[in-house]
């Protein structure tokens, strides 16, 4: 049909015709239109409208629920931000404690170690005087034993008394501690 509206246009006839349809064409497709239309309105729309509101309490429902979470994740937070700063006040006073019990441990330490040491000082202070009163003994016996060979050497006589090599030997470590006594007062 369209072909011959087109070929009878090209033949001559007018142009109103291909752009204007017949008048059966608007009743018929008018009355098609307002049947299909009453359809839709009263079967299809209510269930559009129905669906719509639907979506809208939804979505109201959805951005209540939205605010609400905001609202406890906001108390949440706070609660978790108090927390985090009792937690490091709780931790600055741990570390404070600790701190004056490493002061006291190392002020203790101190002390028993001071003492350890006034021990070990006076140990060897007695050690020392003991080695020393040792080795003064043994350096009488050890010189007297040579001051009377010396003697006996000297003189050319043996001295076998032993009260005399004794008186000897006395006198000759006395003599010899009285020169040597401003020695060891300069040092």
């Amino acid at each position: 049909m369209l072909a011959t509206s087109i070929l009878a246009a090209a033949d001559g006839g007018s142009t109103f015709q291909l752009l204007v349809p017949a008048t059966y064409d608007l009743i018929w497709g008018s009355v098609a239109f307002a049947i299909v239309a009453l359809i839709i309105y009263k079967l299809a729309w209510p269930t559009f409208v129905n669906m719509l509101d639907e979506r809208g309490r939804k979505i109201e429902d959805g951005l209540k629920a939205a605010e609400i979470a905001r609202a406890e994740i906001a108390a949440q937070q706070a609660d978790l931000e108090e927390q985090i700063r009792d937690a490091q006040r709780e931790a600055n006073e741990i570390r404070d404690v600790a701190n004056e019990n490493a002061k006291s441990i190392l002020e203790e330490a101190r002390v028993k170690a001071k003492a350890e040491a006034d021990q070990i000082i006076e140990a060897a202070g007695v050690r020392i005087a003991a080695d020393a009163d040792a080795a003064r003994r043994t350096l009488r016996t050890d010189v007297g034993s040579l001051a009377t060979e010396l003697a006996s050497r000297i003189v050319g006589e043996s001295l076998t008394d032993s009260e005399l090599a004794k008186r000897v030997t006395d006198r000759f470590l006395d003599e010899l501690e009285v020169s040597l006594a401003p020695s060891h007062q300069e040092v």
